[in-house]
């Protein structure tokens, strides 16, 4: 299945990158919101696929294989730098643990309400950040660029955008995500203001700056909402799923953490389940512009004992109406994570990424976050043929030939 991705990721890149998949795009590429492609693609940690997460060579991977935006999780350092990182725990996703000079900072640490323990980014200086590098954390992945790359600043992710940018020509955005907002408050490094901050003096702060802010708390984008006229997004967790389809709420994945540190019956009577009905919708509107919620929240599973490994054994159920709901009250919707591997997709698609991803396309998402970009833009311009008859995918009137016919004109 790889391999059938692959071929249509090569041949038809060249194509989406030169097109544009579904709407118009601006002559003068100025970067407004507006000029990106529809479903957007989001480089999920960069191309978590193939490169260790959260690195700059990620993220440019992502844009050479056609995404959007790309996402850096952001944490904070000892000394209040913003770093790229998936959490504050840095074990699984640097050599830190490899290095003796360091062996004295492991500890366990509670984050939302877990114990936790390595090495942690609050207790290291960029300076000492920037002795480390990445490794990937999934196993199956490839393992031979582990070690090569260093941890980035939001600083550097922004200036590597706005450089490919140029170099592409086209709007690449950013998509950070506060990470842990309540420890991160609780430790004495909040990230928001210093987040704004970081962004206003590249100039991107703005409506039409291509920038989206996501987390799964909901009081710091209240916060956010007061600080920036950028575009937020209520992320949505849950645990698992259940083998009925229902979705299982265990901590520390059962509800925006701020809303158990809080200590109030209200919140606490909460799920994250809340935010996907129509009051927790009309609530996350008063604050956000769109959801981010995990996908079986649109499409869940039921057990079906199927002799395929993880995510193969089970059966979909049917997409129920979440975005359509969201949609009516203008809440755009970016669901995660896809992935390309065997055990991650479950039976229906038929072991073929593809298949997922258009499912998701033709139920109206708005954008996704993808480890493998290049499969997402290429299913992108199957889902834009399968609809657009004038679509001409050999030929471009208004860009490079590539020494191909022009399309034929069209009444």
């Amino acid at each position: 299945m790889k391999k059938f991705a692959s071929v249509i990721a090569s041949g038809l890149l060249a194509a989406a990158l030169c097109t544009m998949v579904s709407l118009p795009v601006h002559a003068d590429r100025n970067g407004k919101r507006d000029e990106f492609p529809r479903p957007l693609v989001i480089g999920h940690r960069g191309a978590h696929g193939y490169l260790p997460a959260h690195t700059l060579e990620g993220y440019a991977l992502a844009i050479e294989l056609g995404a959007d935006f790309i996402e850096p999780d952001l944490v904070s350092t000892k000394d209040g730098h913003l770093i790229a990182r998936h959490e504050p725990n840095m074990i699984a996703t640097t050599d830190v643990a490899s290095r003796p000079e360091f062996a004295s900072r492991r500890r366990t640490a509670i984050i939302d309400g877990a114990a936790d323990t390595g090495f942690f980014a609050s207790d290291f200086t960029l300076a000492e950040i920037k002795r480390l590098r990445a490794v990937q954390d999934f196993s199956e992945r490839p393992q031979q660029f582990n070690g090569k790359f260093e941890i980035p600043t939001l600083e550097e992710i922004i200036e590597l955008a706005k450089r490919k940018s140029k170099e592409k020509d086209r709007p690449i955005g950013i998509y950070p995500e506060v990470k842990h907002s309540t420890y991160h408050k609780s430790i004495g490094l909040p990230i928001e203001k210093r987040l704004v901050a970081i962004l206003a003096a590249a100039g991107w702060n703005d409506r039409d700056a291509p920038v989206i802010i996501q987390s799964f708390e909901q009081s710091n984008l209240k916060e956010l909402r007061k600080l920036t006229p950028l575009r937020l997004i209520q992320l949505i967790d849950a645990n698992d799923v259940n083998p009925d389809g229902s979705l299982d709420f265990t901590a520390p994945f059962d509800r925006p953490f701020d809303w158990t540190a809080s200590g109030d019956p209200r919140l606490l009577a909460r799920t994250f389940g809340f935010l996907t009905t129509d009051e927790g919708l009309r609530e996350v509107k008063t604050y956000a512009d769109g959801i981010g919620p995990w996908k079986r929240y649109i499409v869940s599973t039921v057990a079906a004992n199927l002799p395929g490994p993880g995510e193969a054994s089970l059966k979909l159920l049917p997409a129920n109406d979440l975005i359509e709901r969201a949609h009516k009250l203008g809440l755009f919707v970016h669901t995660w994570t896809f992935r390309n591997e065997q055990r991650r997709l479950v039976s229906d698609y038929a072991g073929n990424p593809v298949n997922e991803y258009l499912q998701f396309y033709r139920l109206g998402i708005d954008g996704l976050f993808s480890d493998f970009a290049d499969t997402a833009v290429a299913s992108r311009i199957l889902f834009d043929l399968e609809r657009n008859d004038s679509r001409c995918l050999t030929g471009d009137r208004d860009g490079p030939k590539r020494n191909q016919p022009e399309c034929p004109e069209r009444d």
